[in-house]
């Protein structure tokens, strides 16, 4: 192993770790069963003991088995929930140490296969963490490295996601191109312009070709949040009002219950007393019937999930269902791709202020960009890739592999640096 040089991709969603050896081809290793991605994903089971990662955890969340579901931990680092605990069976556990324990899991896959682990990473990152919070940037960074030095990662080094899935491509290229890179992943979306070459691919350090990065705290789950908190949400009780019909109910329990990383956080008496109490007073009860099922239940995720699902398939169809049926709620509400847009139109407007920050900061207008490169789930929604490469009608589409060009981009930047 001392020959080969590691890349990890911790993502939102998906998570894949690279090997490359100097002058050769990058490679992801198989990471669960025999695929190459894995979801981001932990359930601690209460009735094996075990600890599930990946498909597994959500498999067992998903068929009901008794025990605490993580998903999205990413988008905890460098808020205020870094700081506290969380019960998980009888223990509390710092999120810091959850992460952790999922990439202990990606360095034991790597382990099984070669018998030894690199010392040396590099870690991706977005270009933001935390949006216009430069030390709650730099902090989230430090809880990642901290994180990954305490799973036995001695030597840890960073690199932009963006720039990673450029430095993959840039393989394939035979002339020089100034190419914006659109990562569109679960939690954030970044974008940079880079100069790139088969001449520049040889040189170790590129920060020179690196013209501007920008990023925005927008991501695949913000879209099924937005999705949820439009289609869902008023079906639990947002937007109700008292029977007195002098104020609606409050709206943070709905738009908790729509955010994957806070759905485990109204597992807890006191959310259900408040929530009982609402309902008391609510002009339609039964709708907050519907949410203490998902409370009594901890079916928050799989409900999250069926809006997941909704999504993608309105990637390629007009219409779809967002389906959950579980005994005491079955819910079936039809959804179109015309109100799934209305509902995250925000969020493109966002990606598009940070696509003209990007060629602001090169210093170059949209005619300038030759090769427009598509990495990340998000860049399958039809309405991301158009803001992506509406700009840019002369540009070259590149559609890179969505969840595997950052991986292999930061396993090719290993093998420079630790060369």
């Amino acid at each position: 192993m001392s020959r080969i040089h590691c890349g990890v991709d911790f993502g939102t969603t998906n998570s894949t770790v690279g090997l490359c050896e100097p002058g050769s081809d990058p490679f992801l290793i198989p990471v669960e069963g025999g695929e190459v991605t894995i979801p981001s994903a932990l359930f601690f089971s209460l009735e094996d003991g075990n600890v599930h990662f990946g498909r597994s955890a959500v498999h067992q969340y998903m068929e009901g088995v008794e025990g605490r579901f993580m998903r999205a931990l990413k988008s905890i680092l460098g808020t205020s929930l870094m700081k506290e605990t969380t019960q998980v069976g009888r223990d509390r556990m710092t999120f810091q140490g959850l992460i952790g324990r999922f990439l202990r899991h990606l360095r034991s896959r790597l382990e099984a296969q070669y018998g030894d682990v690199p010392e040396h990473v590099v870690l991706g990152r977005p270009v933001f963490f935390i949006d216009g919070d430069e030390q709650a940037d730099r902090t989230a960074q430090d809880q990642l490295e901290e994180a990954a030095r305490a799973e036995g990662f001695k030597h840890v080094e960073f690199q932009f996601e963006p720039v990673a899935a450029a430095l993959h491509f840039e393989r394939t290229l035979n002339a020089e191109a100034l190419a914006l890179v659109v990562d569109i992943g679960g939690g954030t979306s970044d974008f940079s312009v880079l100069r790139l070459s088969p001449a520049r691919s040889r040189a170790s350090d590129r920060r020179n070709d690196i013209l501007s990065t920008s990023g925005v705290h927008v991501g695949g789950t913000d879209f099924d949040r937005q999705l949820n908190i439009a289609k869902v949400m008023p079906q639990m009780g947002l937007g109700s009002s008292t029977k007195d019909g002098k104020r609606r109910l409050p709206v943070w329990y709905f738009n908790d219950m729509a955010t994957w990383h806070k759905i485990n956080q109204l597992y807890t008496p006191k959310t259900m007393r408040d929530i009982q109490a609402l309902q008391r007073e609510a002009a339609e009860p039964e709708k907050l019937e519907r949410y203490k099922h998902l409370l009594e239940h901890r079916s928050g995720h799989r409900l999250a999930a069926q809006v997941e699902k909704a999504k993608i398939e309105l990637t390629d169809a007009g219409a779809a269902h967002i389906r959950l049926k579980e005994p005491g709620l079955s819910l079936e509400i039809p959804v179109t791709r015309d109100e799934f847009e209305t509902a995250s139109a925000d969020l493109v407007r966002k990606i598009g202020v940070a696509i003209d920050d990007a060629l602001l900061g090169a210093g170059v207008g949209a005619e300038a960009i030759e090769t427009v490169i598509l990495t990340g789930g998000g860049a399958q929604v039809p309405q991301l890739r158009k803001a992506a490469t509406s700009r840019f009608p002369d540009a070259r589409i590149a559609q890179s592999d969505q969840f595997g060009s950052v991986g292999l981009g930061l396993a090719v930047d290993a093998a420079r640096r630790f060369a």
